[in-house]
C-alpha cells in the first residue's frame, strides 16, 4: 500500500506506475494523478496536446502546419478533393513535405514513398494488362 500525495489517497501498488527511478520501484503519484501532472505539464509548456505531438513527431508546431494547410488553401495537394489534415514526411529523412489528406498519406505509405513503385502504378492504371487479353 502507498499514499498517493497529490490526493492523499492510499492505495495499493498496482495503482500506480512501475518506475526504475524510485528505491520502491513505483511512481510517487497514482495513475489519474500522474496522468493529470502530465497533462498539465504539457498545456503549461506546449499550450496544448496537438502542438506537444506534432513537435514530438515531426519537429514542427501547431502554428506551422496550420500555416501550411492555408498556405495549401486548406486541400490535399495531391487530390485537390480532400481536407488536408494528415501531415506527410519522408521517411528516411523525417523531413515534412505537406499536410495530406487520410486517403492520399496512406496511398503514399502503402507504396512506401518509392517513386518507382508510384509511376508503376500509373503505367498500370494508364495500360491495364487485362486490356491486352480481354480487349
Amino acid at each position: 500500500m502507498r499514499r498517493c500525495p497529490d490526493c492523499g489517497v492510499t492505495k495499493s501498488l498496482d495503482e500506480f506506475y512501475k518506475s526504475r527511478k524510485t528505491k520502491h520501484g513505483r511512481s510517487t503519484y497514482c495513475k489519474p494523478c500522474h496522468l493529470r501532472r502530465g497533462r498539465e505539464f504539457v498545456k503549461k509548456k506546449y499550450g496544448n496536446t496537438r502542438h506537444y505531438h506534432l513537435k514530438q513527431r515531426f519537429g514542427i508546431g501547431a502554428a506551422e502546419v496550420d500555416a501550411m494547410i492555408e498556405a495549401q488553401g486548406g486541400l490535399c495537394p495531391i487530390c485537390q478533393k480532400r481536407a488536408a489534415v494528415h501531415v506527410d514526411h519522408d521517411h528516411k529523412s523525417g523531413k515534412v513535405r505537406a499536410i495530406l489528406c487520410e486517403p492520399c498519406n496512406g496511398g503514399l505509405g502503402q507504396f512506401k514513398d518509392d517513386p518507382q513503385i508510384i509511376r508503376n502504378a500509373i503505367a498500370y492504371l494508364e495500360d491495364p494488362p487485362a486490356r491486352k487479353v480481354i480487349g
